[in-house]
């Protein structure tokens, strides 16, 4: 089985790159999936120097001029980038026999959104609230992408791993998110819609009513800020159809056409270099990315809330990748046979080895036996600079369990 772990620049030139190179060796992994354009963030590191790591949006290398020159987006440039991590990086690796993957975030970038805000989503009530979230039905943020993917990929990878190549949600549009008004999760997802001039048009090509699921979105989501009080339950399309109203579920399911002919721009421009796309679905991010309790409903079942339409880009792209988010394993597998009904390509499961979601070795191993037996082609594991190392001393028994 194939396998990977999660890696940060910083973190091989923290503790140095040999150094790195020899404790992934030793977990038995196949390969390193290096973060080669990341978003901002602050992450603890424990065995890290520094302790305390603050991440800016940007790439680890020099944007090739060619596919750059004339485009209004172009991604920041990481601190450091003159030196070529990415190509030590690949070197040291192939003395070594494991595969590098070159790890994007695509569509959420702070720095970008705040320098343009039109080109980030825009809500129902016309408000840009989300600076982090690059709406991908924006033509300029379309040939960004498609640039950033040709750029990772020519840094020698055997895969780039998309992230964040769908809509967000709500959630992640901005840090130190303030709300003292209890939405429900039906809310949220509404109030996460994007109704900019792209997508509004878009959504009419396909004989959406875009103009009547906006001011429904208003509606509900205003008076609920008025003070009436939120629908309860899990987001499905028969809840929200009661909620909001059959134009909304459409204008939401209208979504899936942007995502799968912007992936299906990415995956061409990759494979044209060389290359192959794994695309990476974070709907098990959504789901269970703060305590790895899950609600029911399947990530596959709910990926459309993303705009992600998981039989359509299985025609597209050569794997997908799962952030199996979840404490149980019965649940990992669950998710994993549900994702494998629906495409026939590598199918990629990205397990976390340590809080919030697996306390032992013993719950890391069943997950990842659960995942082998679910049909995963390989197991990855997030990430290298976040978990201390005892945690991390858990991979080589689990991948051999």
């Amino acid at each position: 089985m194939d396998s990977s772990l999660y890696v940060y620049v910083e973190d091989v030139r923290g503790e140095g790159l040999e150094a790195v190179l020899d404790r992934v060796t030793g977990y038995g992994v196949a390969g390193v999936t290096v973060a080669a354009a990341y978003h901002r963030a602050r992450d603890v590191t424990p065995h890290g120097h520094p302790r305390v790591t603050v991440r800016d949006d940007g790439v680890h290398f020099l944007p090739p001029d060619d596919l750059f020159d004339g485009l209004r987006l172009v991604p920041p440039v990481q601190a450091g980038a003159e030196e070529e991590p990415l190509a030590a990086l690949r070197l040291a690796t192939a003395e070594r026999g494991l595969k590098l993957h070159g790890w994007t975030v695509f569509l959420e970038n702070t720095t970008l959104g705040l320098a343009n805000p039109d080109v980030t989503v825009r809500n129902c009530f016309g408000d840009r609230g989300s600076p982090a979230e690059l709406c991908p039905s924006h033509p300029d943020v379309r040939r960004y992408a498609v640039a950033l993917g040709r750029a990772v990929a020519r840094q020698g990878v055997d895969s780039v791993v998309a992230e964040a190549l769908h809509f967000g949600t709500f959630g992640c549009g901005y840090h130190n998110d303030r709300c003292f008004v209890p939405l429900g999760p039906m809310d949220v997802f509404l109030l996460g819609l994007c109704f900019c001039d792209f997508c509004i048009r878009r959504a009419a090509d396909l004989g959406v009513n875009a103009e009547v699921a906006r001011e429904e979105c208003a509606r509900i989501v205003g008076g609920v800020l008025d003070g009436d009080p939120p629908a309860q339950g899990e987001v499905t399309r028969a809840a929200l159809t009661a909620y909001a109203g059959p134009e909304v579920v459409s204008y939401a399911r209208a979504r899936s056409e942007v995502v799968t002919s912007l992936v299906s721009e990415v995956s061409a421009a990759v494979t044209a270099e060389g290359t192959r796309l794994v695309f990476l679905d974070a709907t098990g991010a959504a789901k269970g990315y703060m305590d790895g309790l899950p609600p029911s409903g399947l990530s596959a079942h709910d990926s459309w809330q993303l705009g992600v339409d998981l039989v359509a880009l299985g025609d597209l792209v050569p794997s997908l990748g799962v952030l199996a988010y979840a404490r149980d394993a019965e649940r990992v597998a669950d998710d994993l046979v549900a994702y494998r009904r629906s495409t026939g390509k590598e199918l990629r499961a990205v397990l976390r080895p340590g809080m919030p979601d697996t306390d032992s070795a013993e719950r890391l191993t069943a997950k990842v036996r659960a995942a082998k037996v679910a049909g995963a082609d390989a197991v990855d594991f997030y990430a290298y600079g976040l978990m201390p190392y005892p945690i991390l001393d858990r991979i080589p028994g689990a991948l051999s369990g």
